[in-house]
């Protein structure tokens, strides 16, 4: 037997060694990838920052442009109400893990790395734009601690404060801007302006000058000097330079993918939007709405029975659910409040229609306050203000063929509704709030830094509503349960230094 083992083992061992030769070329995938390359990081994103369902129940809603009479996961906005756990991901979770994520990374895989200097600065400007959003929904946030999970292994980042993030965004804004190179390597695959880099410092640019403008109340001084750097660096002023994602039939974006879906018959135009638009006869309210006159339910909203003429355009008054919409709806002589005005899903708020981040429209109106302030010494507070509405009407057009302005109306309404001293101040964000419809964070943003357009606060529940007290507005979204129970002790310490997590607590530069 002994004997016997004596050959056995040699062979086996034999036979081992030669199963193993060659063994590691044939497990090695050749076709994985050991890397991924940092311009795509920053495109997804870009992808992911267009802006998701939450701000059209939150956002838009506290402005009054959209509405829905209906609570479940819809509610928020129309009833003062605070919705953090509702499944529709919050504005959060979409933009600390779909898009700080990615930039982080590609700033931390291309920082050291001179041939991909364009990149590693395009990635600095997309997320300090990504971190402007996040800190003006929510006040204190994780900014030097965020994005590093992968990295640094910090899972429970800490909160800065809005007032110490401010500058720092406005510092990387100004060096990235400064370090784009034209003579560097293109990266050409870049989804948001190709590579073009004179177009990418317009963006960082435009990005500096909002931010100077948001302090304009909390610190006039920083304010006027930011928006003077933003202004000598160049600015976007013409639609050719906007900055927006672009989407199609296979790759839809979120709002519209909603309003298309099982969504469709639940948010309608409000009254305080359609009436600015019609009783002004802005030719844009025929770009935007849509009403299915006579509808009795969803099914009675068909693309035959829209009807786009704006005097028949009617919008939905706030403070009501779709038990007591039913009386307010025969009240305004409709057929059920299925017959109010949309905004319409087949142009512009179709899901294929383009998300925009930062228009020529709103520049141009930034720079009609700022010269109005006298902030500025070139051109004028009028001419600006005609160019930044123009400048909304034209970009219509890229919506949808059919939303396009006709070039006489739009000339005829500039013509009749010029600035005018005296009200310069609530004419100018009046026309910001129409030039940032379906840019909620940023309709909602400049309408508690301006305090324009003026509306009556959503009356819904407000006597006896615990977080947003009666004849007051939103001012902030509240943090997602998830943070509060795995991050406490940062989020605690945050809360102890802002205020209360209520929608009512009013961010650092919110002033009133």
């Amino acid at each position: 037997m002994k004997k016997l083992l004596s050959y056995i083992v040699p062979v086996l061992l034999l036979f081992t060694a030669s199963c193993d030769k060659g063994l590691e070329s044939l497990n090695k995938n050749e076709t994985s990838p050991l890397a991924v390359d940092p311009a795509l990081l920053l495109n997804q994103a870009i992808i992911n920052t267009s802006y998701p369902v939450k701000t059209l129940v939150f956002d838009m809603g506290i402005v009054q442009q959209i509405v829905s009479p209906n609570g479940g996961v819809l509610a928020g906005a129309n009833f003062n109400q605070d919705s953090r756990d509702i499944t529709t991901p919050p504005v959060w979770a979409a933009y600390y893990q779909g898009v700080i994520k990615n930039t982080h990374l590609a700033i931390y895989y291309t920082k050291d790395d001179p041939t991909r200097s364009n990149l590693y600065n395009m990635a600095r400007i997309w997320q300090a734009y990504t971190f402007m959003i996040l800190t003006d929904e929510y006040g204190d946030i994780p900014y030097t601690d965020a994005g590093a999970g992968f990295t640094e292994r910090n899972l429970l980042p800490k909160y800065d404060s809005q007032e110490e993030i401010y500058p720092r965004i406005m510092q990387e804004l100004t060096q990235a801007a400064a370090a784009l190179d034209a003579g560097g390597v293109i990266e050409n695959s870049d989804l948001l302006y190709a590579g073009n880099i004179d177009k990418w410092k317009k963006f960082a640019y435009s990005l500096l000058l909002r931010a100077g403008m948001r302090l304009s109340k909390v610190n006039p001084t920083l304010a006027q000097s930011t928006v003077q750097a933003a202004v000598a660096g160049g600015v976007i002023t013409s639609n050719a330079d906007n900055a927006y994602m672009r989407h199609d039939p296979n790759f839809q974006q979120p709002m519209g993918n909603t309003l298309n879906g099982s969504e469709a018959a639940n948010f309608y135009l409000t009254k305080p939007f359609v009436d600015a638009l019609k009783n002004n006869n802005d030719p844009r309210l025929k770009s935007i709405a849509v009403r299915y006159v006579g509808a009795t339910s969803g099914n009675g909203q068909t693309a035959g029975a829209g009807n786009t003429d704006p005097a028949v355009q009617i919008g939905m008054p706030m403070g009501y659910d779709n038990g007591t919409i039913v009386g307010r709806a025969t009240a305004d002589g409709l057929a059920s409040f299925y017959d109010y005005s949309q905004a319409d899903r087949r142009r512009i708020a179709k899901g294929s229609s383009p998300v925009f981040f930062v228009t020529a429209a709103q520049t141009n109106l930034l720079l009609a306050e700022a010269r109005f302030r006298g902030w500025l010494t070139t051109g004028t507070a009028a001419q600006y203000f005609t160019d930044g509405i123009r400048a909304h009407m034209d970009q219509m057009a890229t919506y949808d063929p059919n939303c396009a302005v006709d070039p006489g109306e739009r000339d005829t309404y500039l013509a009749n509704n010029p600035l005018t001293g005296g009200s310069e101040l609530e004419q100018i964000n009046t026309q910001y709030w129409i030039a940032s419809f379906m840019n909620g964070p940023e309709a909602f943003a400049n309408f508690r830094r301006s305090g324009y357009p003026d509306l009556t606060p959503n009356p819904y529940g407000q006597p006896n509503n615990p977080d947003v007290p009666n004849g007051t507005f939103i001012r902030r979204l509240t943090y997602p349960t998830s943070e509060i129970s795995i991050n406490t002790e940062n989020v605690n310490e945050a809360i102890t230094r802002m205020g209360p997590d209520k929608l009512s607590t009013r961010v650092w530069w919110d002033v009133p």
